[in-house]
Formats: C-alpha cells, sequence, structure tokens
C-alpha cells in the first residue's frame, strides 16, 4: 500500500506541478504518542517483555537510539508546507532517525 501511495503522489506531484502544486510523503518513524505507548504494551506481553524493555529493544533498532517525539513530524510538514520548499515535489521524506535503510 506504501509503494501505492508513493507512486501516486509521484504521479500527482507530476500532474499539479505545472500549477504550483507540490505534492509530497512524509513518512513518519515511530514517534512518541499514547498509541506507541499501548503498542509497547502489547509487545512487550508478545514477547514477555515490560513495556519499557519493549521499548528499550525498538529503539536499539533506530540509528538515533529514540522515538521521533511529534512536533519533529510536525516540523518536516511545516517546511514542506512552506514557500522555502517550492521547489521540493514528489518526493518520500523519512523522519525516521534513520531507520530506513533506502533512499
Amino acid at each position: 500500500m506504501r509503494g501505492a501511495v508513493a507512486n501516486w503522489s509521484k504521479t500527482l506531484a507530476t500532474e499539479l506541478g505545472p500549477f504550483g502544486i507540490t505534492v509530497n510523503n512524509v513518512l513518519p518513524g515511530a514517534t512518541a504518542t499514547e498509541r506507541l505507548d499501548q503498542i509497547m504494551v502489547n509487545i512487550g506481553n508478545k514477547i514477555g517483555k515490560s513495556p519499557k524493555e519493549a521499548s528499550e529493544i525498538m529503539r536499539s533498532i533506530v540509528p538515533a537510539r529514540r522515538f521521533a517525539q511529534p512536533e519533529e513530524i510536525a516540523y518536516a510538514v511545516t517546511f514542506l508546507a512552506s514557500e522555502a520548499a517550492g521547489y521540493i515535489n514528489g518526493i518520500n521524506l523519512p523522519v525516521d532517525g534513520g531507520r530506513t535503510k533506502s533512499l
């Protein structure tokens, strides 16, 4: 599904670019929210660990060794929506602490 959305946004970027409309994807990584807290509880239960231990395991997979703060995702979106990013069109921007292993 993510590949389909990425391809669709690239098509839209191509079609809408001549009208000054940019289309980009922000790909957030694990973000410190109440929902992530619940996910850590569920993962911990599945692997026989505490939520804190599950969180430590998950953070160890992220090169930044931490989860994003919600505002960090918002900063990326705000930038892409600003005039400063007017020539950025048709990209997928991982905001994931380096977890994505591909370009």
